[in-house]
C-alpha cells in the first residue's frame, strides 16, 4: 500500500512541474502590435524587421471594423493574395488576436485590392 501512495505522489509531482514549466512558457510570450500605432493597414510589410519572434507570441491586428480584415493564409496565399488554403481562418472584430506557430506565419487583408497594394505581411518564429 505504500508503494501506491509514492508512485502517486510521484506522479502528482511531475504532474506541478508539468504545469509550472507550462506556465512559465506562456509567461514569456510577448504581444506585438502589428504596425505599432498606425495598425493594421496598407504597407505594413517591414514593420516585423528587427523584432524576434517566437511560437507562442500574440501579434494583434488593429483595424476599424468593417474597413479590413486578417486573413491566416499559406504562402501560396501570401504571394498570390488569395485565400489559400481554403479553409482559411477569416478575423473581423477589428482587434484580433493571433498565436503565432513555429515557422512561417503569413496574414492578409482579403478585401479588393487591399493585399496587392501591400496589405500583408510574413512573421517568422522560432
Amino acid at each position: 500500500m505504500a508503494k501506491g501512495r509514492g508512485s502517486a505522489m510521484v506522479t502528482m509531482a511531475v504532474l506541478c512541474l508539468l504545469v509550472a514549466a507550462l506556465q512559465c512558457e506562456l509567461a514569456q510570450a510577448a504581444t506585438y502590435a502589428i504596425g505599432g500605432n498606425g495598425g493594421w493597414t496598407f504597407n505594413v510589410s517591414g514593420w516585423e524587421k528587427g523584432k524576434k519572434f517566437k511560437a507562442g507570441d500574440v501579434l494583434v491586428f488593429n483595424y476599424q471594423k468593417g474597413a479590413h480584415n486578417v486573413v491566416a493564409v499559406n504562402k501560396a496565399g501570401y504571394v498570390g493574395c488569395s485565400t489559400t488554403p481554403r479553409n482559411a481562418k477569416v478575423y473581423t472584430s477589428g482587434k484580433d488576436q493571433i498565436r503565432l506557430v513555429k515557422g512561417l506565419n503569413s496574414f492578409i487583408c482579403s478585401l479588393p485590392g487591399h493585399c496587392g497594394a501591400g496589405m500583408k505581411i510574413q512573421i517568422s518564429a522560432s
